[in-house]
C-alpha cells in the first residue's frame, strides 16, 4: 500500500539527515500506524529527538502513540502504556504512564501482539477524549524553523 499521506516538509528535512535504514523503518512504521487509524492526526516535533505523535485530535493529550527517531533505531511509544494489556511483556520504560517498544526492524512491530497494543491504545484514547475532534487525518508541524 502507498503512503496515505506525504511526510511534512518540515519533518522531511530533518528525517533526511538519518540513515536510509532508519528512514525506511520510520516510513513503514508510520504507514502501519496510519493503516490502523487513518483518521489520526500526526503532530510533528523536534526536541531531543525527531518525533511523530498520533492523536485523535489536534491535542497532545488525545494522543495514543508516538514514533521517536534516534540515530540507529526508533521507539514506538504509547502515551498511556502502563494502562495497556501487555501479556507478552513488549513494553519497556519506567515512567508513570509512557511505555515503548524498541524498533530496529519491521518484525518488531508488524505482528499480532503490537497490533493489539496499538488498537487498544486507540480505543483507550477514544474513551478518554473530552470532546470530539474538529479535524482528523491532518499532519500538523510543531517544528520551529531556525
Amino acid at each position: 500500500m502507498t503512503l496515505s499521506r506525504s511526510i511534512h516538509p518540515d519533518f522531511r528535512v530533518l528525517l533526511d539527515l538519518k540513515s536510509k535504514a532508519v528512514i525506511d523503518l520510520f516510513t513503514d512504521l508510520r504507514q502501519y500506524i496510519l493503516e490502523l487509524c487513518p483518521d489520526a492526526n500526526e503532530l510533528l516535533y523536534h526536541t531531543h529527538a525527531l518525533t511523530a505523535v498520533f492523536s485523535l485530535s489536534e491535542k497532545l493529550s488525545d494522543a495514543f502513540c508516538m514514533l521517536t527517531i534516534y540515530t540507529g533505531h526508533l521507539n514506538l511509544g504509547f502515551n498511556k502504556g502502563t494502562l495497556l494489556h501487555d501479556p507478552h511483556g513488549l513494553l519497556t520504560g519506567t515512567g508513570n504512564l509512557i511505555r515503548h517498544i524498541d524498533v530496529a526492524q519491521s518484525s518488531d512491530y508488524r505482528n499480532a501482539s503490537v497490533k493489539a497494543l496499538v488498537q487498544e491504545a486507540i480505543q483507550q484514547a477514544r474513551k478518554d477524549m473530552e470532546k470530539p475532534s474538529k479535524s482528523t487525518g491532518k499532519t500538523i508541524s510543531k517544528i520551529r524553523k531556525s
